[in-house]
């Protein structure tokens, strides 16, 4: 079965009836946990990005600290996972402070983490990356955040 484009979705969904959205986006629940992740940030936590970042922070810093410090692959592959787990909040969010904010904090997390990853090529590529991302995203930001996450950025590039 192939699947239809947007629009086509669009005007069909415009002819329900708002019980039947309802049971097709519980549906869509059921099926993926990424879509039912979707719903919780869109019902829940998108009238508070705040609150949100701040529960992300939170998750960030548990998944650091689980880490298994034995081999450089190790943390490679878990500081990859924290990664994905992150870009897929900020897709859910939208908004590039909320992508600005996320990024940078993981960059901050990354440097100060122990052992140093200055010791690996690939998580001081993956740090490299991440930066360059972030600062991409705040050019798209209002002035004073801008500079407000400048600063951030410089406290990084300094350690």
């Amino acid at each position: 079965m192939k699947a239809v484009t947007i629009k086509q979705l669009k005007d069909e969904l415009s002819h329900k009836s708002a019980s039947d959205l309802k049971e097709l986006c519980l549906h869509l629940a059921r099926f993926k946990k990424e879509n039912k992740e979707l719903l919780t940030y869109l019902l829940f936590e998108s009238n508070n990005e705040e609150a949100y970042i701040q529960t992300l922070k939170e998750e960030i810093d548990e998944q650091f600290t689980a880490i298994n410090t034995y081999s450089f692959y190790y943390i490679r592959k878990s500081v990859r996972k924290i990664l994905t787990s992150i870009k897929k909040h900020i897709r859910y969010s939208k908004k590039k402070e909320t992508e600005a904010e996320l990024l940078l904090y993981f960059c901050k997390k990354l440097r100060e983490f122990k052992p140093s990853i200055k010791r690996s090529v690939q998580l001081q590529n993956v740090f490299d990356t991440q930066l360059r991302m972030a600062k991409k995203a705040m050019e798209k930001l209002h002035e004073d955040l801008q500079y407000d996450f400048q600063l951030e950025l410089e406290k990084l590039n300094e350690i």
